[in-house]
């Protein structure tokens, strides 16, 4: 009997069931040209719901240590995001040794950009965007929630400010690593001796103020090349701000595994959506930098 009414309730409550976890239909537009930076075009990939909009958008960004990956590397999360009712924008930026920091900061700020240039072409709201990463790309997110200009101090007048951020394996600081290493020379340049403010500058956490938008950071428990300690840290100092920010940890998983983890992206899509559907910038009130 009391297997007969679950059935029987389930039959009855289905259609609200599937209504709620109705993926959005959506197409996908490659190789958009959103900034032209050293003779080189730099090219996104946009996926976007069926419809007229104005849907929240959602930047993602690769990882590859700075100097190497592609947009296509998170292409299956940025189709997964987009069925949830949100524009998203998976770009490519310029990469070290070549390009150093802080180019690919620069890169995704024009990408913002050209996001806010177009929302009325591609149905976004220019006041709703958002970031998520990886590994490089969860620190440029990080860098932008926390770098943000308002139109009035952007020098080209559009604004870089972003709602929130997500960012699996974030590298949040540089400033712990021994003087004298020089490992992440082909990307800031030298040693932490030689480019102190280098290192600084590249350190999301060093620009933290209670202004900064949210960030969600999910890491890997074994992760042995971005320790945990970095992105915890910051969470933990976001929340004494103020700032809404959750640290997910994964249990027995390292860097490379992480990026698997559809439960983290998961629920860092849940923080997307609740930042991004609920809230707008309001520039006049955002503080900068």
């Amino acid at each position: 009997m009391k297997q007969t009414l679950a059935l029987v309730v389930l039959a009855l409550a289905w259609p609200l069931i599937a209504t709620l976890h109705a993926e959005v239909e959506i197409r996908v537009e490659k190789n958009l040209v959103y900034a032209t930076k050293d003779k080189m075009d730099l090219k996104l990939d946009a996926y976007l719901p069926n419809g007229k909009g104005p849907y929240p958008s959602v930047l993602v960004i690769h990882g590859g240590g700075w100097m190497s990956g592609s947009k296509w590397q998170l292409g299956r999360y940025a189709a997964d995001l987009a069925k949830r009712g949100m524009n998203v924008f998976a770009i490519n930026y310029r990469l070290a040794p070549k390009h150093k920091h802080p180019a690919q900061v620069e890169d995704c700020r024009d990408a913002v950009r050209w996001v806010r240039k177009n929302c009325e072409k591609y149905g976004s709201d220019p006041n709703r965007i958002g970031a998520m990463g990886y590994s490089a790309g969860a620190h440029l997110s990080a860098m932008l929630a926390v770098t943000g200009m308002s139109a009035e101090k952007d020098p080209e007048g559009i604004g870089t400010e972003i709602l929130v951020a997500v960012g699996g394996g974030t590298p949040c600081e540089f400033l712990s690593l021994p003087p004298e290493n020089k490992a992440l020379a082909y990307w800031l340049g030298g040693s932490r001796s030689q480019f102190p403010e280098v290192y600084k500058d590249a350190s999301p956490i060093t620009h933290l103020d209670a202004k900064d938008a949210p960030i969600f950071f999910f890491h890997g428990e074994r992760d042995a090349l971005v320790g945990a300690s970095g992105a915890r840290n910051m969470s933990k100092t976001m929340r004494k701000l103020g700032i809404d920010s959750n640290f997910h940890l994964i249990k027995g998983t390292g860097h490379i595994a992480a990026v698997f983890n559809l439960k983290a992206f998961g629920a860092g899509f849940d923080f997307l959506e609740k930042h991004l559907l609920t809230k707008r910038i309001v520039t006049k009130k955002r503080k900068d930098k």
